[in-house]
């Protein structure tokens, strides 16, 4: 099954905050806190508090973002 086309820009959005706040939250809470027993679960923990925080975020950002760099490119 496919998502119709109109549904992009939230599913870019959803998308790219979800693998952003992934990786910086391990990053982040790797090197303040080092390797530890409950790492993994303090990191779902902090991906799912920041991501509805992310998401939304992106999907305003995003097309500023774009236009932006049209602006800015040849």
């Amino acid at each position: 099954m496919r998502i119709p086309t109109r549904f992009a820009p939230i599913l870019f959005s959803a998308l790219l905050s979800a693998i952003m706040v992934c990786v910086v939250s391990a990053f982040v809470l790797t090197t303040t806190q080092g390797l530890h027993a409950g790492l993994a679960a303090q990191w779902l923990k902090s991906c799912a508090t920041t991501w509805p925080v992310a998401f939304p975020t992106v999907a305003v950002v995003a097309p500023l973002v774009r236009r932006l760099v049209g602006r800015l490119t040849a």
